[in-house]
């Protein structure tokens, strides 16, 4: 299964990208939203095929995922794999200038199921797609108008 997003943001490239690497500000994120997240490296950012393993409850159950930074081309794109049980993904998000002050983000996001359960988990995701592509979008704009805000704040 995949789900797509693109979404145009009024701030320069080198600055999109550097929100979307700002590794110690998404793990705050996630650790607000119940994620234990824990950092598989040293320093500030992960060198390829470093990550985190992350900790969450999803569907009433524990889970444990693996995410790896998989691609890095500043400020064109990163890349990022993971996994957790039979499920596999691919995370890919690509920048592109559309004027010194605009950038274009897209997003692709891939689930590759690799046992009988995590296909069971993707079919339902598949029956639930208009929902998860409108709330993946929605907020897609939102971390798009969240790195405006600082943007002016910061200019």
């Amino acid at each position: 299964m995949q789900v797509t997003g693109t979404e145009d943001v009024a701030a320069p490239i080198e600055h999109v990208f550097e929100e979307l690497t700002a590794f110690d500000a998404l793990e705050r994120q996630a650790l607000r939203r119940g994620i234990d997240v824990r950092r598989q490296f040293r320093g500030g950012a992960p060198t390829l095929g470093e990550g985190w393993e992350a900790q969450f409850k999803f569907r009433g159950k524990d889970r444990t995922a693996k995410i790896t930074l998989d691609a890095y081309d500043a400020p064109n794109m990163v890349q990022f794999g993971g996994a957790s049980g039979g499920l596999e993904t691919n995370t890919l998000i690509e920048l592109v200038p559309l004027s010194p002050n605009r950038t274009r983000v897209s997003v692709v996001f891939k689930m590759f199921p690799k046992t009988l359960s995590a296909r069971l988990l993707v079919q339902s995701f598949k029956l639930a797609r208009s929902n998860i592509n409108k709330r993946f979008k929605k907020r897609m704009s939102q971390f798009a108008r969240e790195i405006e805000a600082r943007v002016v704040r910061n200019a």
